[in-house]
């Protein structure tokens, strides 16, 4: 049952890259900095550093805000696209890796980044034309779902 949770959370968290790119690695720095997760003596125990944690957050912080750019180039877009994939692909690895998943969690969360890349852009473009075409409330809401969700899925984590 583990493994079947812990392939699910590397899912997730790779919805929240392909939502938010540089959030799911910024969510698994803290998780490991406050020691919600365990990566000591793993290939990703720098994760836990403070200033990789700080990076990692100044990052996710400058994403949030570029986001809302009107020059910002749409999330499906094969660069943009594919840094999203190696973000959910490197957040689920993380993640499979304190349970001995690694390769799991890395195929995981590489599915749940598509996932997110393409549900989400469908989502807030549907919602955004629901509501008028004001994007701005829209990407907040898109926001607030990356970052809480993903300190969830890390809490849930935590709790295996």
């Amino acid at each position: 049952m583990t493994h079947f949770l812990v392939l699910l959370l590397a899912l997730l968290i790779g919805v929240v890259a392909g939502l938010r790119s540089f959030t799911a690695p910024a969510v698994v720095a803290w998780a490991a900095f406050l020691t919600w997760i365990n990566l000591q003596g793993t290939w990703a125990s720098w994760l836990g550093n403070v200033i990789t944690v700080i990076i990692l957050s100044l990052l996710a912080v400058g994403e949030l805000v570029m986001d809302k750019l009107p020059k910002t180039p749409a999330r499906t877009v094969p660069p943009v696209f594919g840094a999203r994939i190696l973000s959910g692909a490197f957040a689920g690895a993380v993640l499979g890796t304190v349970w001995g998943y690694k390769w799991g969690g890395l195929g995981a969360g590489v599915v749940g980044a598509v996932l997110g890349t393409l549900g989400g852009y469908q989502a807030r473009k549907r919602l955004v034309a629901a509501i008028g075409g004001n994007d701005l409330p829209i990407a907040l809401l898109e926001d607030a779902v990356a970052v809480f969700g993903g300190f969830a899925i890390v809490a849930a984590l935590a709790n295996l």
